[in-house]
């Protein structure tokens, strides 16, 4: 039985021509007669190749019309089951479900569909390809009642940063005290008057002193007896460029605080001005695209693996679009006591990255799917990937998504492609070395 609530995504009408790979490792983990659960459709004159398969749904229209009461949703882990001990053939389920997901046996007279595998889907492990995922949303969805944020903020619509927050909130819990300072971050838990609009002791410094003051903060707790949750909430420019001289002392002295970095890839707050973490020959206020300029004519600041080599105990990068991802590495950084916790948290900024309002999730996805911006995490100098694409997809996949990149040609293309390359391989020799 799956632990979590658990949601098998298909990535429709990508899957390879004449492939049968998920429906094969179907009839082997069942071995019961009956066909797959999941059809694969292959309908090459419309250019066409995709997935069948039950969605698991939410109020399922086969258990409506079920006469005999055999057809049930877990509230365990979110599964529809068929009984077939009390299915009596009737084939109404077959009729009910709009989405072609459940299936009628002519020989044994009973129904039959996907049940994921009971949490572990078989047919995600054979697909080649990855057009098939898993994502346990159990892990995001026990924690969305647990609200210490007003839901009216100040951010621009469509804003990761602020998820990313609301997010943090809900996994840590009430037993914080939140560190901020200028930037976008700050508007999201600060109100226009002299209130906030957070349900936790909040202090605000300068772009230049927030470890310092965590770490002051985390020491008198330590003085007097008293554990508690320091969380410093800090944009990419305060922390790759005007704050880092204290973010770097803060990591070398192993002060116990959890450091969020929010990556919208610029200063956001004062007119998308370039920092160091903006990416290669993107546009910024500061780096137009002109007769002098191409966009940034350097490479970015990769800020994750600096704070990885100062020796921190525990260091990860995560993302807005991966929330289950992004909450078991909260939750992990809440459990170190040997030092400090920093979280690189990449936070698609509608605004600064030209694009629209409701790409803020698949911008987010697509820096993962392509490799730009990889999920891993250095536990005291071990590096893992959390996920690695089996099938990464062209960088152009994610910089066509953003007007900041409309400008790059051909050749552009063919350097940023090699440089995210690079930057992977680099990753990729730690996680195998053990280092």
């Amino acid at each position: 039985m799956g632990k979590f609530w658990g949601t098998l995504g298909i990535e429709y009408g990508r899957c390879e021509p004449d492939c049968f790979l998920c429906e094969d490792s179907c009839l082997k983990a069942k071995a019961d007669g009956k066909d797959s659960r999941i059809k694969t459709v292959h309908l090459p004159e419309e250019g066409f190749h995709g997935l069948l398969k039950c969605n698991q749904c939410g109020e399922p229209a086969c258990m409506e019309v079920c006469p005999t009461g055999a057809i049930n949703k877990s509230i365990k882990d979110g599964i529809v089951r068929i009984n077939e001990d009390k299915c009596v053939g009737c084939g109404l389920c077959t009729l009910g479900c709009p989405y072609g997901g459940v299936y009628y046996d002519a020989v044994q007279k009973t129904a039959y569909k996907c049940d994921n595998c009971d949490g572990d889907p078989k047919c995600v492990e054979a697909c080649e390809n990855a057009v098939l995922t898993y994502s346990e949303g159990r892990r995001v969805f026990e924690r969305l009642g647990d609200e210490l944020q007003s839901h009216g903020v100040l951010t621009c619509q469509g804003c990761g940063e602020e998820l990313g927050i609301r997010m943090a909130f809900r996994t840590l819990g009430e037993d914080v005290i939140l560190f901020g300072g200028p930037g976008c971050s700050v508007v999201t838990f600060m109100g226009t008057t002299m209130g906030s609009q957070v349900k936790v002791p909040t202090m605000i410094g300068c772009m230049t002193n927030l470890p310092s003051i965590a770490a002051g903060v985390s020491r008198y707790f330590k003085k007097i007896g008293q554990d508690a949750t320091l969380v410093v909430f800090a944009g990419d420019g305060m922390a790759s460029d005007v704050g880092f001289q204290s973010l770097s002392g803060a990591a070398e002295r192993g002060e116990k605080i959890i450091y969020i970095c929010l990556d919208n890839e610029g200063y956001m707050n004062t007119g998308a001005q370039r920092s160091g973490t903006s990416p290669y020959k993107s546009w910024t206020s500061t780096t137009p695209i002109g007769k002098k300029g191409r966009g940034k004519d350097r490479k970015a600041k990769y800020l994750p693996l600096i704070m990885a080599l100062h020796g921190v105990s525990y260091v990860a990068t995560a993302s807005v679009s991966f929330l289950e991802d992004y909450t078991q590495k909260l939750l992990k950084a809440k459990t170190v006591t040997d030092g400090m916790s920093y979280i690189h948290l990449l936070c698609p900024c509608p605004t600064g990255w030209r694009s629209p309002m409701n790409r803020t999730i698949e911008l987010g996805k697509m820096a993962v799917e392509t490799n730009y911006f990889p999920l891993w995490e250095a536990e005291h100098g071990k590096f893992r990937f959390n996920y690695k694409p089996k099938s990464p997809k062209p960088l152009t996949e994610f910089t066509q998504l953003t007007g900041r990149f409309s400008h790059l040609t051909d050749e552009d293309n063919y350097e940023l492609q090699e440089s995210i390359n690079s930057r992977f391989e680099l990753i990729k020799s730690l996680t195998e070395r053990g280092v």
